[in-house]
């Protein structure tokens, strides 16, 4: 660990009490959302590239998760360079501490839900706690902000339309989920903040593929389909290695195009064949029943009135239940002719990630 220097005062390690807040006075980079597959994947290449890291973190149970991952990489020693920061977006006390001599903050924290019963979490998380990380970004000087949005917060294809890019216009008349509002709603308050000086980047990652995270996200798929999950839909998105999203938020960030948005997919692909390489990598029964969109539309209802009956979260809403079924292709040749990002093959994340779901569950 770097050694404390400077006239820092340790008063303000004394507010922190579950910190390891350090004095630096050179670059110093922070992660919002750092325990989550994206943010922890982050961390690990920043340190790797000798970058000094401060990170958030909301409790002990999440920071677990975090060294787990970096001792499957066989990382650990890395661990315990990072000055991990207990906080939340949504706590500007505690968050005003985390800002104390940041250069770039990397803004990865978010509410990831598709249950309707959480519409205002998701608002006050995604939007209101963005827009914390923005209004103090401006207030200690940070000189850049990247930040991980999502495909859901792209714009939607006119009837003239095929391929969705960075241009395409959001149309508030679609009906979007109440995760991709708060995604677009976010997105607005990191605009706000480049109009009013702050050098800004976004990143639009498809659905992410990465090992570690196997209770939420697509890591959830594996262990469906390792429990033998049977059912498949036609549907086609995005979809990304983790690290290639890591690649791309750091290429930006070195990057000068201020003011840029960019898509984040290795290849657009149907939930059909991505269940298929799943169930192939982990060398388990494919799943072999199409759920057809009446299938669907009836068990989003049943799941609505389990949810009712018994006070669980809904694993399925109407919005998602359609789509499911829907065809939406991305274009990713802006992040590969700016930036010059090649990304990995679907086919060899997924293998990466099955290999390590079987040496960790």
């Amino acid at each position: 660990m770097p050694t404390e220097d400077g006239f820092f005062c340790p008063i303000f390690c004394l507010l922190v009490p579950h910190s390891t807040i350090k004095p630096y006075f050179y670059h110093m980079i922070l992660v919002t959302g750092a325990t989550g597959l994206v943010g922890s994947h982050l961390v690990l290449q920043l340190l790797e590239n000798r970058q000094q890291v401060r990170a958030i973190y909301r409790s002990e149970k999440s920071l677990g998760k975090v060294k787990s991952l970096f001792q499957f990489y066989g990382k650990l020693p890395l661990f315990e360079q990072v000055q991990w920061v207990r906080a939340d977006i949504l706590d500007i006390p505690a968050l005003e501490l985390a800002f104390h001599h940041i250069e770039q903050v990397y803004h990865c924290a978010a509410l990831i839900s598709f249950d309707p019963a959480d519409e205002n979490a998701l608002r006050k998380t995604n939007i209101e706690g963005t827009a914390n990380v923005v209004n103090l970004s401006l207030a200690f000087g940070v000189k850049q902000l990247c930040y991980v949005s999502s495909i859901a917060a792209l714009g939607d294809l006119k009837s003239y339309e095929a391929i969705i890019d960075e241009t395409t216009e959001w149309n508030p008349e679609v009906e979007h989920s109440d995760y991709a509002i708060s995604k677009y709603g976010a997105e607005m308050e990191v605009w706000r903040g480049w109009q009013e000086g702050l050098s800004v980047r976004i990143i639009n990652p498809g659905v992410i593929i990465g090992p570690g995270f196997w209770d939420s996200g697509s890591g959830k798929l594996f262990s469906q389909i390792a429990d033998g999950f049977s059912f498949y839909t036609k549907g086609i998105t995005g979809w990304v290695g983790v690290k290639d999203v890591v690649k791309s938020l750091i290429q930006s960030m070195e990057s000068e195009q201020n003011g840029q948005r960019y898509i984040v997919v290795a290849a657009n692909q149907s939930y059909e064949i991505v269940l298929k390489l799943i169930a192939e990598a982990l060398q388990v029964k494919i799943p072999n029943r199409y759920a057809k969109p009446w299938m669907t539309e009836i068990y989003w209802r049943l799941d609505k009135i389990i949810s009712l009956l018994s006070g669980r979260k809904r694993t399925l809403s109407r919005i998602t239940a359609r789509t499911l079924h829907q065809e939406h292709h991305y274009d990713n040749a802006k992040i590969k002719s700016e930036l010059g990002l090649e990304f990995r093959t679907i086919p060899d994340c997924i293998l990466e990630a099955a290999q390590a779901f079987q040496k960790t569950t």
